[in-house]
């Protein structure tokens, strides 16, 4: 049974999906650069420490303060996306989908995408399907088959589509 949509300004990251997005992106307990052309990330895909200065290559975090610096930018993120959807009810599946893919792409990528003003117009499928439009990294399509370059990048967002399109 689905069920209802509640007002976004309701709803609050699941702690299931919390700890999905920290699995998904992986710890790293020295910066890395994660794909081709990506910016430098620590931790559980941090890549700004917790005084705005990106993470630079050489940087280091323990897993704790990882789990810690992850959750404060889930927070501040979750305050832009609800800011962002006014009068907007999505399902807590929708929410942690949605909430998934910021913390991947940003809250700026968030504001002009063709999900934001799918879900405005209240075209919940099409705003699911929105989703599979983010497929490159650092320029490269990483839905091509057999891509060994970025296929965490098509295999989140078919994961996401999949979410999000079961609460349909």
């Amino acid at each position: 049974m689905k069920r209802a949509r509640i007002l976004v300004s309701s709803l609050a990251l699941s702690a299931a999906a919390f700890v999905g997005i920290l699995s998904s992106e992986g710890y790293t307990e020295t910066a890395v650069i994660p794909t081709k052309n990506d910016r430098p990330t620590v931790g559980f895909g941090s890549t700004f420490k917790e005084d705005g200065a990106p993470v630079k290559m050489g940087d280091r975090i323990t897993p704790v303060r990882a789990i810690q610096r992850a959750a404060a930018h889930l927070s501040r993120e979750e305050q832009s996306f609800r800011a962002s959807i006014p009068g907007v009810a999505l399902h807590p599946a929708e929410y942690d989908v949605y909430m998934d893919w910021i913390y991947q792409y940003g809250t700026g990528a968030w504001s002009t995408s063709s999900m934001r003003r799918e879900l405005f117009a209240g075209r919940y499928s099409q705003a699911c399907s929105a989703l599979l439009l983010y497929k490159k990294s650092g320029g490269y399509n990483c839905s091509i088959p057999g891509n060994r370059i970025c296929p965490g990048v098509w295999t989140r967002q078919l994961e996401r589509h999949k979410k999000c399109m079961e609460v349909q």
